[in-house]
């Protein structure tokens, strides 16, 4: 039997639909209310508000649960790469052997950018932000592949997601080159995602970078855990961007601008800089910690605590240990380092921390990875936004697959009322 809920204003009764997800999320279906009724809801910021139906990701908050397409976060990490869980996330179910080949070849076959591109790196400052280089080159991407822009045919839709993924890495890696005056290094089909973008990135003409086996997988498992995350910001950017049957580029070039607000994608950054600050004060990590707890002002604890999970973030678990791994096997004396792992420590002993469940989350521990590969922290976004490409291209797919429908939030109008204009001389 089917449930609605009673609205009711003035004297008008409304019977809103009840929506059940899969997993029991229940949802009040107010799509009616306007036309029935005049009046809108008003939710700054959407936190209350469901903007869509969607098959592709699943997170309990509460009880630490984060699945794609079904399959726990936990499993994934641990068994799958980044490779397939892309082609999980964006067709929907995990591939057999000959579709994980087919769309790997794809990947490599598809990896170089066109050469007119690089006259493109030319044009941007030498400290051009890499984000700004990335998401100006994906919307550029779309030029050199026109037919591809906006595809009609899904049954093929494998070829431009493969095009996408594997073309951004190399277009994130030559952005870095770019920044710090070093030649470009050419993708090599020998090597497969993660590894080739770590060659690229870091690789040097008298010496080639022979990525290592445990930090490799350190960076798969950091991208397939920021793979998706249901509706954030950059991702209901890409859809929203979407609906207006927008090209695939020029809405996961609208995700990279989202995802670059420091507020979105740049949590691992002001982990990288709370450390910094932390040692040019010369304070040590339990001192520091003393302050957050007496809520000092200026004083701010970083890549603790998460606003979606009230619980723990079931990604920094298994990071952790990835992160672990990875200081382990480079046997790495850093001492921004050091302190996050005392930090850490601390904030695992200490009941005040305990008790309001601010442990360290995945933002925290990929910082870590980050420094200690040798990623600069002006790449930690560009890498955030590689491993969340798949989301966001299942998410266009998803958009592009229902029936045509923009996108368009309403608003309460709060600013002056009627008035007529003034002339100049009477001002």
């Amino acid at each position: 039997m089917s449930q609605s809920a009673k609205l009711t204003y003035d004297d008008k009764s409304l019977e809103l639909p009840v929506v059940v997800g899969t997993e029991n999320e229940t949802g009040i279906d107010i799509s009616s209310l306007r036309a029935q009724t005049g009046l809108i809801t008003l939710d700054n910021g959407y936190g209350n508000t469901g903007s869509c139906q969607s098959n592709i990701c699943y997170i309990d908050g509460d009880n630490g649960i984060l699945r794609y397409r079904g399959y726990p976060i936990e499993q994934l990490a641990e068994q799958s790469t980044f490779a397939e869980t892309a082609y999980l996330l964006i067709f929907g179910e995990l591939p057999g052997e000959s579709q994980l080949q087919e769309f790997r070849n794809q990947l490599t076959e598809h990896q170089f950018i066109h050469e007119d591109m690089l006259h493109a790196f030319e044009g941007f400052p030498a400290d051009a932000p890499p984000m700004a280089i990335l998401s100006a080159m994906i919307n550029a991407l779309g030029c050199f592949q026109p037919v591809f822009m906006s595809p009609d045919d899904d049954d093929h839709f494998m070829d431009p997601a493969a095009r996408l993924m594997s073309k951004v890495r190399t277009i994130a890696a030559a952005s870095y080159r770019k920044s710090i005056g070093k030649p470009m290094n050419y993708p090599r089909s020998d090597l497969r995602y993660t590894a080739n973008f770590l060659h690229q990135l870091l690789s040097l003409p008298h010496k080639p970078y022979e990525p290592d086996d445990v930090v490799v997988d350190a960076l798969d498992k950091l991208l397939i855990l920021h793979a998706d995350h249901e509706q954030n910001c950059s991702t209901s950017t890409v859809r929203m961007v979407g609906s207006a049957q927008a090209n695939l580029y020029a809405s996961v070039a609208a995700g990279v601008c989202a995802l670059w607000g420091p507020l979105h994608g740049g949590a691992n950054v002001a982990v990288m800089e709370m450390l910094q600050q932390l040692h040019d004060s010369g304070m040590t990590p339990e001192e520091y910690m003393e302050k957050v707890k007496n809520k000092e002002a200026g004083i701010r604890l970083m890549g603790f605590g998460h606003r979606v999970y009230k619980n723990f973030d079931p990604r920094a678990k298994i990071i952790k240990q990835a992160c672990d791994n990875v200081l382990d096997r480079l046997g790495i004396h850093d001492p921004l380092l050091d302190i996050a792992k005392r930090l850490e420590e601390v904030a695992l002993e200490d009941d005040y921390f305990i008790e309001r469940k601010l442990y360290p989350n995945v933002d925290f521990y990929s910082g870590i990875i980050m420094r200690a590969i040798g990623i600069p922290t002006n790449m930690f976004t560009v890498i955030f936004a590689i491993g969340r490409l798949p989301g966001w291209i299942s998410h266009w797919r998803e958009v592009h697959m229902a029936p045509a429908k923009i996108d368009r939030p309403r608003q309460i109008y709060t600013g002056a009322p009627k008035r007529d204009y003034v002339p100049m001389d009477k001002r």
